[in-house]
Order: C-alpha cells, then structure tokens, then sequence
C-alpha cells in the first residue's frame, strides 16, 4: 500500500475559526462540515476518551478532528487530498497527536492500525464522501473483526437504506449486508446548511456497532452475499425468477420462503436460512 505518514508536534496553531482557504473539489466529493452545534452534537455522539483507538476517515478541514483531540489527545486520520495535509496539520497542532495517512480509504488496510504497540480495537469517524459510500461502508465490513464501532456523516438517503426493514421502498442489498454484521443506529439529521459548500442533499448521522458475536451463523458468507446481491439486483422480479440461475424451487421449498415474493420482502433472518439451505443442498459453493 502506498502512502504519506506525517508526525506533527509542537506547529504553531491556528486559531480555531473560519475554515481554511481551501476549494472544494468536486472529483473528491467535499463538502466541508462547520456547523458549531452539529459539531458538538457529533462529538457528544461520539463520547471519546484518551483511551480510544480513533481513526478519522478524511477529516478534510479538521472542524470534528480538532474537537477529538482536544479530549483524546491522539488521532489518525486517512486522508486523500494532499492540499489539505499541511494546513489540517497546523490548525491541530499543539491539541494532540495527530498522525495522517495521505491515502485513499477506498483502499486503506485499516486493520494494519492495530498492533501491539495500539492493540485496541478501532473507533472510525468520518463525514464520507457520498460518491464513494456504499463501496466504502462494505471495504469497511470486511475489516470489521478490527473496529469497534462507526460514526459517519453520509447522505441521509443511504442512512435510511442501512437501516431500512423488509417491506420498505428503502430496503436492499445495503440493509441486508450492513444489519448482519452490525447494529445500525441513525442518530440525527443534518441539513445542507451545515456543510460548505451545501450540499443539494440532506444528511444523516449513523452509528456502526460490528456484532463481537454475529446474530446469525452463516454457513458460507460468499454464498450468503451472491445471493443477496443477485435477489436485489432486480428489484421488480420475483424472487423465483431473480435466483432462477442459482437456486431452485427445492431450495425455497426447504427454506419455507415463497418464491414468488419478491426480496424486498424478505428477512435478514430468511435470507440467512435461504442461504443455508442453498450451500446445505449443494446447490451453490
């Protein structure tokens, strides 16, 4: 993997106060956070300690990363645009540690923050970029045997499909992945006014808590997200004729799921079973 560690002590700071000059950029999807009470409410959410593994996932102008330091004192922080190393490094100076990662998180091992000279387990904050969210939050589930928890900033649109139920318009592949491997907790809603530039969304906060004991055992998770990902990719097709290139009625029959349902419809707990039953049988590996 390839990136740029800084190590800043003792920089004169900057005052804490109007953001940075920094525009911007489009191809990175900032939308730069300055809402003082959004911030606090954030950080409250938040409840960091000193004796917390936090990682900030692009902390951008540092209006959350300072907050953090100020009680933690110690942070990392993954962050892709260069322009921006320098000045975050400066306005955080003389609050903390702060230690960053000039990287893309859609790439970054996270689970390499973990050591024994930092055994603990991750506490991941971010406002994510809503052009790279869904693939981030499922790079991020594949490490999540390395987090504690997630607090993220993200379109309110995708933190309604995290925690959406079966039977909802909203329900999908995102509810399905996400709700089996963690508790998933929207806490507020932000405004577009919160952020520079604002964006032409609302925003939510969600709260990521990875399962220390899954709620179910699932047999082959390869399996498990095949499925899922192929039954939602349809929506408007049942599920008999959604899965007809990899399951068949038996399958359905064993599961004691109707087929023609469509998978809007149907549990985490269903889909689980119907998976099961799947790899039991022989049908898929």
């Amino acid at each position: 993997m390839r990136y740029i560690m800084l190590l800043i002590y003792n920089v004169e700071p900057t005052a804490i106060g109007p953001p940075l000059m920094h525009r911007a950029k489009k191809r990175f999807g900032q939308n730069f956070l300055h809402d003082r009470n959004i911030i606090n409410r954030i950080v409250q959410s938040i409840s960091p300690s000193a004796e917390d593994h936090l990682v900030e996932i692009g902390p951008g102008q540092g209006a959350i990363t300072q907050e953090l330091l100020k009680i933690a004192g110690k942070l990392e922080a993954v962050e892709l645009d260069r322009d921006l190393l320098q000045p975050l490094a400066e306005r955080c100076a003389n609050l903390g540690r702060l230690q960053i990662y000039n990287s893309d998180a859609l790439s970054f091992d996270f689970r390499q923050l973990v050591s024994e000279e930092n055994p603990k387990p991750l506490r991941l904050v971010g406002n994510l970029p809503y052009n790279i969210s869904t693939p981030l939050l499922f790079h991020l589930l594949e490490q999540a045997d390395s987090i504690q928890d997630m607090h993220f900033m993200l379109q309110k649109e995708v933190v309604d499909r995290m925690a959406a139920k079966p039977g909802s318009k909203t329900y999908g592949r995102l509810s399905v992945m996400l709700q089996a491997w963690c508790k998933v907790e929207p806490l507020f809603d932000i405004g577009p006014g919160a952020f520079h530039p604002a964006p032409k969304v609302d925003s939510g906060f969600v709260r990521l808590t990875p399962y220390t004991t899954p709620l179910y055992h699932i047999k082959d998770q390869r399996l498990f997200s095949q499925i899922v990902t192929q039954a939602f990719s349809q929506r408007r097709k049942t599920l008999r004729n959604s899965l007809k290139k990899m399951l068949d009625d038996t399958v359905f029959e064993q599961a004691g799921i109707d087929p023609s349902l469509r998978a809007e419809r149907i549990s985490l707990e269903e889909f689980v079973n119907l998976a099961d039953k799947a790899w039991k049988t022989g049908q898929m590996s």
